[in-house]
């Protein structure tokens, strides 16, 4: 039977007739309530406040003005490719690129992470026949690797980093190479506790094999240059180092642009090569894309070019020393809270830190407590203040994160006068705790064979229920998570985001 084309093409309409616009800003502002701050300097992780008035009206004024251009074609709109060469030349200038060095603009770290996997592998398979490639990267490696591994069918070669200082194990990394090696990674810094891998080392035996070494500088790739030039010691992590072959780098870290904005860059055009799809086998128009996305808008491109021209060379030095000094400041007050154990030497505006036992003579020093670290999470929470729990890992201890930007200068000494007392507030709560039975029941689970109604039934133990919710407390939820075997905690956490992201029905 044929459809009546006179009838709606739905019973229930998916839009409504139309609203004013008055009516749909007041109601996008009033969801932004239940948000955390994304300016004010007390929210430590996910968002780089520069703290400087008017940056976010011309970021604003800049994107509206290239919203509806079409990045996808730049011989159409010739703009787009002056707007990218400009901000690819300031990264490679900034990380000692040498000439003939290329890049391109992406939509963040992730995308520029994937890209240089995809050139490392099909570099690798041209280069030397490798069809089954690795990808050797330090534990504390950023999960967009395992990300592009996952997608461009690499298998991740992990390396245990050393359980002092954090860093990546340049020996281990060394060894770990084999004929099947595509990609050596090193992190500069790493996001979980803020420290510079050495990257020299790990380099240098990586052109030894011949084979390809990516930095990791999304999040320092352009603060470290300007710490340097701020008097600070900063060693060598870029292209200065003749091994280094890929760099990515945030613009929307610590370039203050808006998300999402990022560069990959590359030694030379070979390299680049790889990285670019190209199509001409449809009877459509010849695709070439440099990145993931075909048509994008480039309006992310303009508000990034346009803030890095107006905080300029100077403003970017003042903003890295501020950076600096709130580091400094948190550090020192970290360092004298009875029980705050500081994880690594932090080296570029990521501070993490974990929560001992009270010390006992027959234990000096603690150890790490992570009901108390995730009760004081809570506390930090109802005073305002957001620090991004991290849970244990191979035997890296649980902690708190923090990302420090110059709009926290003004607020380390209220967060550190917080700190104890929220502390002294978690020690009187009752521990967070696993149920045994729960806890040796996942152990038997495979991920995989779990059924809807299994992982419903687990989701609602955790506390994490029907409709996506999350409870006013985490720390009984994240003290589960962190007893659950790995790839049972990923299931259930997939699962959980699935169920926040469902579609509200008109």
């Amino acid at each position: 039977m044929q459809p009546d084309p006179t009838a709606s093409a739905h019973e229930t309409p998916a839009l409504p007739a139309g609203r004013p616009a008055a009516e749909i800003l007041t109601e996008l502002k009033a969801l932004r309530t239940a948000d955390a701050p994304t300016r004010g300097g007390r929210t430590f992780a996910y968002v780089y406040d520069a703290g400087r008035e008017g940056l976010d009206e011309l970021a604003a004024e800049a994107y509206a003005a290239y919203a509806t251009v079409n990045g996808l074609d730049p011989t159409v709109f010739p703009s787009v490719a002056r707007l990218e060469n400009d901000l690819v030349g300031a990264a490679a200038a900034l990380l000692w690129a040498p000439p003939g060095a290329q890049g391109t603009f992406t939509s963040g770290g992730t995308e520029s992470i994937l890209l240089a996997v995809k050139t490392a592998r099909d570099h690798a398979r041209s280069t030397r026949g490798v069809t089954d490639p690795q990808l050797v990267l330090p534990s504390t490696a950023h999960a967009a690797f395992h990300k592009a591994a996952a997608y461009l069918g690499l298998e991740p070669v992990v390396v245990p980093v050393d359980p002092v200082t954090y860093k990546a194990n340049p020996t281990a990394m060394a060894a770990a190479i084999t004929p099947r090696t595509a990609l050596v990674v090193a992190s500069a810094p790493s996001y979980a506790h803020g420290v510079i891998d050495p990257v020299a080392r790990i380099a240098e035996a990586a052109a030894e094999h011949e084979v390809l070494c990516h930095v990791d500088a999304c999040i320092g790739g352009w603060l470290l240059p300007y710490l340097r030039r701020a008097g600070r010691t900063v060693e060598p992590f870029d292209f200065s180092l003749p091994g280094v072959t890929s760099i990515s780098v945030d613009l929307h870290k610590y370039g203050y642009a808006d998300k999402g904005a990022s560069v990959v860059l590359y030694r030379n055009a070979e390299l680049r090569r790889h990285q670019y799809f190209a199509h001409a086998g449809w009877p459509g128009y010849p695709v070439v894309n440099p990145t993931v996305q075909g048509t994008k808008s480039a309006g992310l491109l303009a508000q990034a070019w346009a803030v890095l021209q107006h905080i300029g060379e100077d403003g970017y030095t003042a903003l890295a020393a501020r950076v600096a000094e709130a580091s400094d400041h948190l550090l020192e007050g970290l360092r004298t809270t009875p029980d705050i154990h500081i994880l690594g030497e932090p080296e570029a505006g990521l501070v993490a830190f974990t929560v001992l036992t009270s010390a006992t003579p027959d234990r000096p020093s603690g150890t790490p407590d992570l009901s108390l670290l995730l009760h004081l999470a809570d506390e930090m929470r109802v005073r305002g203040w957001y620090l991004q729990p991290q849970l244990s890992f191979d035997g890296l201890p649980p902690n708190l994160h923090l990302t420090l930007t110059p709009a926290t200068v003004d607020r380390v000494e209220a967060l550190l006068t917080d700190l104890p007392e929220a502390l002294a507030t978690a020690r009187t709560l009752p521990p967070a705790t696993a149920d045994p039975a729960l806890t040796d029941l996942a152990a038997t689970l495979d991920p995989d064979t779990l059924t809807p109604e299994d992982v419903a039934g687990i989701l609602a133990f955790a506390g994490l229920g029907e409709g996506g919710g999350l409870p006013e407390r985490m720390a009984p939820v994240l003290f589960l998570l962190d007893a659950l075997p790995g790839r049972l905690k990923e299931r259930l956490l997939t699962e959980f985001v699935g169920s926040v992201f469902r579609p509200r029905t008109p």
